[in-house]
């Protein structure tokens, strides 16, 4: 299986990579209404946990100082992510991803928004470097959702997953084992708790 050519979505070089999607077709007449609440949620960085039920990793918006934002997030904030099950050493039990793009696409007949991220340092420790991420800084995840005159969708789009070995020896370890489980299909698993959770109105 090839992964899918998206506009907004990094071209996969090397590595692992999945795409993982949800859809839902509503009445047209409430599609305007649904894709505004599934904005509120997508822009909710910190409530994305209470949308996959217990289990899933908790996410906090950072500006680029390193400071909670509590706001929709912006190209250059950083996301902290608390991964169920053993933490970084390095960054205090966290992984930190960097906020490389926002892009919004709209024309007569569709809507989209895209966040792209990519494994980063912890921005809150300035003198370690190291890339506080179980995956290398060229993998990236991107976010989507987007309306079309009778559907919703959610996706998450991995690209070019490859373990994180720009750290201590123990963080090493513990990134080969969690960007394993990742790139066989794990993490596709988690993913996929996201969309459907974030396409779910009941």
């Amino acid at each position: 299986m090839k992964p899918k050519q998206m506009k907004g979505v990094p071209q996969q070089q090397s590595g692992g990579f999945h795409d993982t999607e949800s859809q839902k077709q509503f009445e047209p007449t409430l599609l305007p209404l649904k894709f505004q609440l599934l904005r509120e949620r997508f822009f909710d960085v910190t409530k994305w946990k209470s949308y996959c039920g217990a289990g899933f990793a908790a996410f906090k918006l950072y500006d680029p100082k390193g400071c909670e934002a509590k706001r929709i997030p912006q190209k250059g904030d950083f996301m902290r992510i608390d991964i169920p099950g053993p933490g970084k050493k390095e960054a205090k039990g966290y992984d930190w991803v960097e906020i490389t793009d926002l892009c919004f696409q709209e024309d007569s007949s569709s809507e989209s928004v895209i966040i792209t991220c990519r494994p980063s340092r912890d921005p809150k420790n300035s003198k370690n470097h190291h890339i506080a991420h179980f995956y290398s800084p060229k993998s990236t995840s991107t976010f989507m959702i987007s309306r079309t005159p009778t559907h919703l969708k959610a996706a998450v789009y991995g690209r070019n997953e490859r373990p994180n070995f720009n750290a201590g020896f123990i963080d090493i370890i513990r990134n080969l084992m969690v960007a394993a489980g990742g790139m066989m299909g794990v993490s596709k698993i988690q993913w996929k708790k996201l969309s459907d959770g974030f396409l779910d109105f009941q």
